[in-house]
């Protein structure tokens, strides 16, 4: 993931409790040298730090907000989404053909939604926000299916990191035309578990 003069999205995507929001935080400008992370939940805590739940819509408005003014100023910038909803691939599509952005997706992917749900509880446990188990299990069904059909095929390049491990592994990416696999193993349990992650 390296940055050029062309400026580029990071879409960071993946299910609830797959630790998008700490891959962004700790590890995105190590890959990418990108410092600029939009996220709705920290907006929706800015927002109202007592109940940022209660911020939610309002705080999913302020990052769509952000986002278009970052490309406008075409800066190198990051988002964070569960693929869940087809919201972000037409403006993925704008950023590119428009505005001449470079788009990655960083797919971070557990291999259950079981997994998933845990997370989201361990989350709370901390203190974190929660969200309801059947939104869990429904995102992450939509969002491994929006990956590979609607999303991996517009963007320029892809790479899939196991959130299952500490830190991440890559698991396979596409770039310049070409699927390359980082490690069978886990890519081995990717197809098995999730076969439909592979465009």
């Amino acid at each position: 993931m390296n940055e050029s003069s062309t400026p580029t999205v990071y879409v960071i995507a993946g299910p609830n409790g797959a630790g998008k929001t700490t891959f962004a935080q700790q590890y995105l400008g190590r890959y990418a040298r990108c410092t600029t992370f939009v996220n709705a939940d920290i907006i929706a805590a800015e927002l109202s730090p007592a109940d940022p739940d209660s911020q939610a819509l309002t705080a999913g408005r302020v990052m769509l907000e952000r986002i278009d003014e970052l490309a406008r100023r075409g800066n190198t910038f990051s988002f964070e989404t569960t693929l869940a909803g087809r919201v972000h691939a037409g403006r993925v599509r704008r950023l590119q053909n428009e505005l001449g952005y470079n788009v990655v997706l960083v797919f971070v992917w557990l291999p259950s939604p079981e997994l998933a749900v845990l997370r989201v509880a361990g989350r709370v446990k901390q203190g974190g926000h929660n969200i309801p188990e059947e939104t869990i299990r429904r995102r992450y069904r939509q969002g491994l299916a929006n990956f590979a059909k609607l999303y991996a095929p517009v963007v320029d390049s892809w790479i899939v990191f196991s959130g299952a491990d500490s830190p991440p592994v890559e698991i396979m990416r596409f770039e310049e035309g070409e699927m390359l696999v980082a490690d069978d193993e886990r890519f081995e349990l990717l197809k098995l578990t999730t076969p439909q992650m592979i465009p």
